[in-house]
């Protein structure tokens, strides 16, 4: 949540921050929110005696400031139909492994345990599927000899605070759209993500990361859609995500 506080705070996020929410009363966002004089809001899930009439109350409280994005900054539970459904479309997430692997707990741990060469994180739009919404954005970061799960998931967590923010700008600036389980980029040019002042070399787009568009799932999912608008479609052809756009540092 702090690095999207950063980010408005330079002026290098494409919108705003309107409410930050919380299920514990306890949790710093509340008060770091409130010292930059953003509303907050507490939905104390303890008082509620099932996980739906949580998740009900949860998606009001949200509801009442018609976002644009709904961002899961550190929201540590799993949710249900019925908040995902309200909010389908417009509801990010960012889970530390390289999706489809690890979803779940313990991520940085089975990356090690399993021998793998890179760590990292994805973000991802939220379904009903848990952590198998379409991914955005991924940073992957090298295992090195020694790492342990705790020092893997400190290095990956401060690109966890590059991605996340450049993936939600891209939503709202109306870049890309989720349709059902697939992911629509609506522009032909991107803008490259930057580091320390430069476009990463290392950037790699995995065949522009697109669908031909006489790949068969584009076609299905061009099927899908006639018939509907989207309400930040531009005048270019939606195409069909392959893979999430890859950050990699060395």
């Amino acid at each position: 949540m702090e690095a999207f506080l950063a980010a408005q705070q330079q002026r290098s996020l494409s919108g705003s921050v309107v409410r930050v929410i919380s299920n514990r009363p306890s949790a710093a966002g509340l008060q770091t929110a409130k010292t930059q004089g953003i509303p907050t809001a507490i939905v104390d899930h303890t008082q509620f005696d099932s996980r739906e009439s949580f998740d009900a109350a949860l998606a009001n409280v949200v509801a009442k400031d018609q976002p644009d994005a709904v961002v899961l900054a550190g929201f540590m539970r799993i949710l249900t139909p019925i908040f995902i459904n309200r909010f389908a479309g417009k509801l990010l997430n960012i889970h530390p492994s390289l999706l489809p692997k690890y979803p779940g707990l313990n991520t940085h741990k089975r990356a090690i345990e399993n021998g793998d060469s890179e760590g990292g994180a994805t973000v991802h739009y939220v379904t009903n599927e848990l952590d198998g919404g379409p991914p955005i954005l991924q940073a992957r970061v090298p295992i090195r000899q020694n790492d342990t799960d705790v020092t893997l998931a400190a290095r990956i967590l401060e690109y966890e605070h590059k991605i996340f923010p450049e993936a939600v700008n891209w939503h709202l600036e109306s870049r890309l759209y989720q349709h059902a389980e697939v992911l629509f980029w609506m522009a032909k040019n991107y803008r490259l993500p930057v580091h320390n002042g430069a476009a990463l070399s290392a950037f790699r787009a995995l065949s522009c990361g697109l669908f031909s568009d006489t790949d068969e799932r584009s076609a299905i999912a061009n099927e899908s859609l006639k018939g509907q608008s989207h309400p930040h479609s531009v005048n270019s052809k939606p195409r069909i995500t392959r893979q999430p756009w890859v950050w990699r540092w060395t």
